[in-house]
């Protein structure tokens, strides 16, 4: 009589163990752990000031500022830590972000604000092949890759953003407020490029208030709230209800 295999667990590429984060003597962070396995696409939905984009920040570098701002705890990308690394040293590991507000150079064109990812010196070899790929995923910017990126929408700006982190080969991009400030179809597209490149291979940490999109979106989330995990799990398991009520800080027994 033959038994099936178990099914393999993932490795984890991203571990986060007791992690706090401090604004000069306020905290924004307590005690912070997760883990993210390599290929998932983790959803961390919370309100403003729950703590996430804190919590990104922290985990490429930018927290690493002395007594002004500075994290407590570990941050390990594929078994190395990375907390005390500066921000350049994370992304050339391979972590890459698409900051709230895309912050794109407007007065650049859509493909010169593109390779300004793949700045590193080990992405230089391989630019031409991740223009093609960010052109295969948003064949639009290819179409207007000489465009001004200030004459485009938002949603486009978005792409762009998105590609621009993908020139850097990573393999984790960290996603900050997706669907500020854009219409509900946009942030239906943008989600869908978000799942082509989770197919490429590369693990997604998606942040957003939204919870229905990041919930269809994610195969793993948790809720923050006041710079704690007050629950987690997989988004079949959780519900919207609970998810919602541990969003508004309503139910007392959703706390890990």
């Amino acid at each position: 009589m033959s038994t099936s295999a178990p099914e393999a667990t993932p490795p984890k590429l991203l571990q986060v163990k007791g992690l706090s984060a401090f604004y000069g003597e306020s905290r924004a962070l307590h005690g912070v752990g997760f883990s993210v396995a390599r290929g998932e696409v983790l959803s961390v939905i919370g309100a403003n000031g729950a703590g996430k984009s804190t919590l990104l920040r922290a985990i490429v570098g930018m927290m690493n500022r002395g007594r002004a701002a500075h994290v407590e705890g570990t941050i390990e990308l594929d078994g190395r830590r990375i907390d005390h690394l500066d921000t350049d040293a994370i992304v050339d590991l391979g972590v890459t972000m698409v900051p709230e507000g895309r912050r794109l150079f407007t007065r650049m064109s859509v493909e010169e604000n593109l390779l300004c990812g793949a700045y590193l010196p080990r992405c230089r070899a391989t630019i031409r092949d991740r223009l093609e790929e960010v052109f295969d995923i948003f064949p639009r910017l290819a179409d207007r890759r000489d465009q001004n990126v200030s004459q485009m929408s938002g949603g486009e700006q978005q792409m762009v953003a998105i590609g621009r982190a993908l020139m850097s080969s990573p393999q984790l991009i960290l996603f900050d407020e997706l669907s500020l400030g854009l219409a509900p179809i946009v942030v239906d597209q943008i989600y869908e490029r978000v799942r082509a490149v989770n197919k490429l291979g590369v693990t997604c940490v998606v942040i957003e208030q939204d919870m229905k999109r990041a919930m269809a979106v994610a195969s793993h989330v948790f809720v923050m709230l006041e710079g704690r995990i007050v629950l987690d799990g997989r988004p079949g398991d959780l519900g919207v209800d609970r998810v919602s009520a541990a969003y508004f800080g309503t139910d007392a027994g959703a706390h890990a």
